[in-house]
């Protein structure tokens, strides 16, 4: 089977596209106000406490977070003193980025349990906010200092420090994260912001130590070293750093502010300019090391925090979003999305991920519009077309695809290697447009970048076997895919579909049972198992999997051919007995004759 080709082809979201006015995302906000599902329905809770509690706790599950508080705050005005209710609200409202509304329940937290983390921690971020240092520290005494606020307490203690010009008791503090494989990193990090921050001369010997120890992978270090180099007057050795991270990340966006600063010699400001920024770039390198270790919530809590310290904090806000957006939250991510800085640059990032959402909300047309736009604002920048060719793809509109992918194909002008993915989504448009010697064309290309990748070897390999051609060359092609990836379903399918082509058919059912192990949701290898079975004399069985593959409802001719199966059997088997020569594509473009349409 060819394998889902989507998430394979859709392209890193951080830094794919340019900033563009102020009038498209006005433009989008519209759409999205207009759409369906942008605006809840208000909610009234009931007059029971229990019934509000259960109904919030199943808005929650949900997602519908606006909701799950309503209800959560009238359970709680009526049950204060519930812990477990006060608590939940607490987090909840911290987690929507209501920390004017949850500081009062934190402040009711702390006196049943003076050692509640997320409680102490939000109420020395306000503290910090007033610039209450003996506060922060304060709520890090007495042993409310441990798991998540060992870490987080000594950032904010030393930021703190910071603001009052205290250097040395600032990295002091900053001590008590050394030594500890866990957070040397963070330590080593915020040594050089701390001294950056403050003037220090031995800030280029701070970030100089962190390229020793390999600490300059993330782009937002790459920022801070560069501004710095920059604001010295070594704009060559900025530059430098700016070249090594584009060399790691082909194609990135995330530097084009800082090339055009370079080639305008105008001087960069601080990115950190008071204590809260500090404090709040600690909480945010915090949060998503949590959230790359899958601790979502906590990683939302500490991201809102920082947030809250900072509002115009770009990259923070792109990974509050980013959660939303796996929750499926795309309304309010596009809000946050919106609402980034023009001259950021995550800026970018901000708006493909904006075109995204839309089009996940049924607002496609409003999506093909943002990344148009997009590219018509840098015509030599691929990314765009790209992504909306992906888009394209995704509602088969093969034609359309075909072409934002051949202009995004054009403005690379010479094509590496890591252009492979680009050849391979043109492929399958081409493929599905019955193009198909165009389509070939392009997958031979993509495995002359890239010989070892399991999806174009699979995807070419099944056509070739769909359409009778090359048949040992496809097999072998696929049982090389599925030696690359020995548990995609797709793959092992496209393995036993093949056996089943060529009349080999008690190796088809072994393989096509394997990949139905592993891929029971899908209706094409449910149908490829029935006709395997049946060609074995399983017919119990073959009917079986033709109902299951009806049930998951597959494409409407697959639909008529299943339901014929189950009613008639299936005639005398059309086996490949060799391979045949790739008949020429005639001059209208369509492909060859196909035996067995999937």
């Amino acid at each position: 089977m060819k394998n889902n080709p989507a998430p394979y082809l859709e392209f890193r979201r951080v830094g794919t596209a340019l900033a563009t006015g102020l009038f498209l995302l006005a433009s989008a906000a519209t759409a999205m106000a207009a759409g369906k599902n942008t605006e809840p329905p208000r909610i009234k809770p009931g007059v029971s406490a229990v019934g509000n509690y259960l109904a919030g706790r199943h808005a929650q599950a949900s997602r519908d977070m606006s909701a799950a508080l309503t209800y959560l705050n009238a359970a709680l005005t009526a049950l204060p003193d519930a812990p477990d209710l006060q608590r939940r609200t607490f987090i909840l409202l911290v987690i929507e980025g209501r920390i004017d509304e949850a500081l009062p329940l934190a402040r009711d937290l702390l006196k049943k349990n003076p050692k509640a983390p997320i409680a102490n921690l939000t109420l020395a971020v306000e503290a910090l906010i007033k610039g209450n240092h003996e506060e922060v520290v304060k709520r890090f005494d007495d042993g409310s200092d441990r798991g998540l606020n060992s870490f987080t307490g000594p950032m904010l203690e030393a930021w703190s420090l910071a603001g009052n010009n205290k250097s040395d008791a600032a990295i002091q503090t900053l001590g008590k994260l050394s030594g500890n494989e866990s957070t040397q990193g963070l330590h080593d990090v915020h040594v050089a912001l701390l001294r950056d921050f403050l003037g220090d001369a031995g800030t280029p010997e701070s970030y100089a130590d962190l390229a020793k120890k390999k600490l300059t992978g993330s782009f937002r270090i790459v920022q801070h070293m560069g501004r710095f180099h920059e604001r010295q007057g070594n704009r060559d050795k900025a530059r430098n750093i700016y070249d090594q991270f584009r060399a790691d990340l082909p194609g990135t966006t995330l530097l084009d502010v800082a090339d055009a600063r370079l080639k305008s010699g105008k001087k960069p400001e601080k990115i950190l300019r008071t204590a809260k920024d500090g404090a709040a770039e600690a909480l945010f390198s915090i949060a998503n090391s949590l959230r790359r270790q899958r601790a979502r919530e906590t990683a939302l809590v500490l991201a809102r925090l920082a947030l809250h310290l900072r509002q115009d904090f770009p990259i923070a806000q792109i990974l509050v979003a980013d959660i939303l957006d796996e929750d499926e939250r795309y309304a309010e991510a596009n809000t946050i999305y919106a609402a980034i800085n023009k001259a950021s640059p995550f800026r970018a990032s901000a708006e493909m991920n904006l075109g995204n959402n839309l089009d996940q909300m049924g607002q496609t047309e409003e999506a093909i519009a943002v990344f148009r736009s997009l590219a018509n604002n840098r015509a030599h920048d691929p990314q765009p077309m790209t992504l909306l060719g992906n888009l394209l793809r995704r509602h088969e509109r093969w034609d359309e695809a075909i072409k934002a992918y051949t202009e995004a194909i054009s403005r690379v002008g010479i094509l590496e290697k890591r252009h492979w993915r680009m050849l391979y989504a043109r492929g399958i448009a081409l493929e599905r447009a019955k193009r198909w010697r165009d389509a070939e064309n392009d997958f031979q290309k993509a495995l002359e970048f890239e010989p070892e990748q399991p999806f174009v070897l699979n995807y070419l390999g099944y056509s070739w076997i769909d359409q009778g051609l090359h048949l040992d060359k496809a097999q072998g092609m696929i049982r090389r895919a599925v030696e690359l990836r020995p548990n995609d379903g797709y793959i092992i399918d496209s393995l036993g579909w093949g056996y089943y082509r060529l009349g080999k058919y008690e190796a088809a059912v072994k393989e096509l049972e394997r990949a139905i192990q592993i891929r029971p949701e899908d209706p094409i290898i449910n149908d490829h198992l029935g006709d395997a079975y049946w060609r074995v004399g399983r017919a119990l069985e073959a009917r079986f999997q033709w109902q299951r593959s009806l049930s998951l409802k597959p494409e409407k001719d697959v639909i008529s051919k299943i339901e014929k199966k189950l009613q008639d059997g299936m005639g005398e088997a059309e086996i490949l007995k060799a391979p045949i020569a790739n008949p020429k594509t005639p001059e209208n473009g369509k492909a060859p004759p196909v035996l067995k349409k999937i």
